[in-house]
Formats: structure tokens, C-alpha cells, sequence
């Protein structure tokens, strides 16, 4: 194969590569940029491609306080980030015990960097999430049957509620194998973490069916992107959709469902919860009552009393009314 193709050919990612799927996602990027670095390969390289690229980063680390080695591996970090001449600092947060721990140091996790990137004006905050993530994600959701938001998997760009940062992702187009590849060549040791190879984690098992080889981690994550893309020309029309079916008078939201597709139907009603409650309920009690509507009935759900036909309404739930007390014996 001539130079050329080969290099056409090459699925390697490089800083030139990572500053153009940077700005395909934010052309407007600019200032101080914060990086999720954990001391994993993934983090590591996201580190390496974002100082060699040129841009003005600062590398955060959590500890989780879950793990004996989580101090000394944030120490790790601080001094790869010395040599490289990259701010560097560890946040320590406190990781309530509830029955998902990972999902409550993920939300831990993304909350004390948002707060840090707050504090210090950084409007962007990079993650290194791959396609062997977008992968993994794509197929445990599957196998919850989620519905079309959910297979969009994880998402290149969104905003962080209740904060003014935005997050990115410019590495899921990059292969796991490759982001190793890259952290080896600049003779940097990786972080390892036990968790990730746990049998406690759905996604262990996932991972495991990817690393067989049976299914290919580059397609699926492929697969996610199509999916990503109509999932917000969805968004797109249901917005469309609500300016021209919906009126919102007071606490009360009134919405024209004739004709409406069911996915549309339902994400016009969801709107509506939002509208008058400020939740959106979800699973097989919002479908039951979605049915009810669409049949001409009502119901309540999440404090929302709605009433059904060709026009759907919502309003707040009336208080419910004490229970009668007995008159006192005589």
C-alpha cells in the first residue's frame, strides 16, 4: 500500500486529528479547558492529545475516597501533569452508600468538577469516553430496552444542569486500543483500576462480549452516532411540534395530540409534566396513562391530573381532602 493511503488508512488518533473533532464539536471553544484525568489510559491520552494540541487545559483528578489507592494514584496524575507543565488538582469528594455506588461517584464526580469549573471560568470540560465506551453503552442499553434517547448513547457535547459548562467528548471516535497505544508510546504508566474488571458491574460482562471479538466495538459506536443524529432531529420536530399544539395558561398545559405519532404524543406529554410539575415520570405508569388519554380517559401521575380525548390537558393535581375524623364519644 502506497505512504499515502496508509495514512489515509491510519485509524490512529493525533493531536491534528483531536483539534478538528474538537471543533466540530465547539467551534467557538475558547479559554481555559478542564480534563477528567483519572491516571487511565483513556484519561491519560485525553491529556496528552489536549497538551499537544495547544490548548490551555487543567487536569482534575477525584478521589472518591472508595479506594486505599485513590490518593497515591492522584499523586501519580499531579506529577505527569508537573512534567508536561499542566495545572493540576485533586478533588475529594464524599461518596454516599446507596445501592448503585458507581452511579453515586459518577454523579459526585461530574458535580465537584462542575462546581470547580464554575469557581475558575472554565466553560469546558473534557472527557475521555471512546468508542469501546460508546460500544459497552449502546449494548447494556439494548438490553434494557431503552428507547431511542437512550441508544443515542453517550452524547459528544452536552451542557451540565445547574452549572455553566458544557461538557465534550472528542475522543468516541477513538479506539481504546489506540489511546493505550498512544499513552505507552510517551512512556507514561496507566492507572489500573480492580473495578473495571469486577463481575459486580453489568458492564464488566459487556466488555468481556467486546474483547471476544464477536461484535465490532467501531460499528456499534457507529451505530450510536445514526442514532444520536435522530434523536435530535426528533427533538427537533417535537419543539416544532410544541409551539404549534401546545398552550400553557398558568399552571395548566393544554396540548393538541390529533394525529401525533406515539413517540411524539409522548415526548409533547412529558413536556408538559415538566411544565406543570417540573418532573417527568417515566416506565409503565406513564404508559398506562398515556394509553388512557389517547382512549379519551384521565388519570393522575407525579402530581399532574390529566384529562384525555382528541385535546390532552394538564394541570396540578387538587389537594386530596383529610379523611372525616370521628365526633368525639360523649
Amino acid at each position: 500500500m502506497p505512504a499515502r493511503q496508509r495514512a489515509a488508512a491510519d485509524p490512529r488518533i493525533t493531536p491534528e486529528r483531536f483539534r478538528a473533532a474538537v471543533a466540530a464539536l465547539a467551534p467557538d471553544l475558547g479559554g481555559r479547558v478542564a480534563l477528567a484525568v483519572s491516571g487511565g489510559p483513556d484519561s491519560l491520552a485525553l491529556l496528552l492529545l489536549a497538551h499537544r494540541a495547544g490548548f490551555d487545559v487543567a487536569a482534575l483528578t477525584v478521589d472518591h475516597g472508595l479506594r486505599p489507592e485513590a490518593a497515591a494514584e492522584a499523586r501519580h496524575v499531579a506529577a505527569i501533569c508537573a512534567g508536561l507543565g499542566v495545572p493540576h488538582v485533586t478533588l475529594a469528594v464524599d461518596v454516599p452508600r446507596t445501592a448503585s455506588v458507581q452511579a453515586a461517584a459518577r454523579a459526585a464526580r461530574y458535580a465537584a468538577m462542575a462546581d470547580w469549573c464554575d469557581f475558575h471560568g472554565a466553560a469546558w470540560l473534557m472527557t475521555a469516553h471512546h468508542a469501546d465506551d460508546q460500544a459497552e453503552t449502546l449494548l447494556m442499553r439494548l438490553s434494557r430496552g431503552s428507547g431511542l434517547g437512550g441508544m443515542a448513547g453517550i452524547r459528544a457535547q452536552r451542557a451540565v444542569e445547574g452549572h455553566a459548562v458544557t461538557l465534550l467528548r472528542p475522543l468516541l471516535g477513538a479506539r481504546k486500543g489506540d489511546l493505550a497505544a498512544l499513552v505507552a508510546e510517551a512512556g507514561l504508566s496507566a492507572v489500573d483500576d480492580p473495578s473495571n474488571r469486577s463481575d459486580a458491574y453489568d458492564r464488566t460482562a459487556v466488555r468481556a462480549l467486546l474483547a471476544g471479538g464477536g461484535i465490532d466495538a467501531a460499528a456499534a459506536a457507529a451505530t450510536a452516532a445514526h442514532l444520536a443524529e435522530a434523536e435530535a432531529a426528533l427533538a427537533w420536530v417535537a419543539d416544532e411540534a410544541w409551539a404549534g399544539r401546545a398552550s400553557v395558561s398558568g399552571e395548566a398545559v393544554t396540548l393538541d395530540a390529533r394525529g401525533l405519532p406515539a413517540e411524539l404524543a409522548r415526548r409533547l406529554a412529558l413536556r408538559a409534566f415538566r411544565q406543570v410539575s417540573g418532573v417527568e415520570p417515566e416506565g409503565p405508569a406513564l404508559r398506562r396513562l398515556l394509553a388512557d388519554l389517547a382512549a379519551g380517559r384521565g388519570g393522575t401521575l407525579g402530581g399532574v391530573l390529566a384529562e384525555g380525548g382528541a385535546v390532552w390537558r394538564f394541570r396540578p393535581e387538587p389537594p386530596r381532602r383529610a379523611a372525616k375524623q370521628p365526633a368525639p364519644a360523649e
